[in-house]
């Protein structure tokens, strides 16, 4: 690379993935594997481009973080959410980026607001959301419900539960990573 010469956000996203997609997270999928799945779902559900992208790109903070997988396992919240939305700030328009940073409040409004939620969550999910804070107080819900993409990331977050199955066919990175260009702050061709 030349030096001066910055990369396009989809050049880097691409490196990302093919350094860390493969990694596991303590579920039975990848990391790519869970981001296509979520963002397979997102687009079977109607999703735009901006909210497919979200759901492509929720735990990118997961891959860019130095040692997310030590963290977890000493107990440790490595707030990947607010990590993964400002490193994609630089690239995407905030209709990609809240949902990102809202999707584990979406989680901890969700066990609070929604009896049967607890029971769909998988046993790393309802570890990792004790690390988060858990349920939520009646002032966090009130707040989270008033934040621009609330509506938005708790979609997303239903995705993000949803997409931990081994085996579940969904498009090839290309693919969701066109949409994502539609998405872009400014034009990178």
């Amino acid at each position: 690379m030349n030096v001066g010469v910055v990369p396009d956000a989809i050049t880097v996203l691409v490196a990302l993935f093919e350094a860390k997609g493969a990694l596991e997270y303590g579920e039975q999928v990848s990391q790519l594997e869970h981001a296509l799945q979520c963002a397979t779902l997102a687009e079977r559900n109607g999703a735009d481009d901006a909210l497919v992208t979200a759901a492509l790109l929720h735990d990118v903070g997961h891959m860019v973080h130095r040692d997310a997988q030590s963290t977890f396992e000493a107990g440790i919240d490595d707030c990947h959410e607010r990590l993964g939305s400002r490193y994609l700030q630089r690239w995407f328009v905030p209709a990609v980026t809240q949902p990102v940073a809202l999707h584990v409040e979406a989680k901890r409004y969700l066990v609070t607001c929604d009896p049967d939620y607890w029971n769909t969550l998988s046993e790393v999910s309802r570890r990792s959301l004790q690390l988060q804070g858990g349920a939520m107080s009646a002032g966090e819900v009130r707040d989270f419900s008033e934040q621009q993409g609330a509506m938005q990331a708790l979609a997303l977050r239903r995705w993000d539960d949803q997409a931990k199955t081994v085996g579940l066919s969904s498009a090839p990175l290309e693919y969701f990573l066109e949409r994502a260009r539609r998405c872009l702050k400014f034009d990178q061709s």
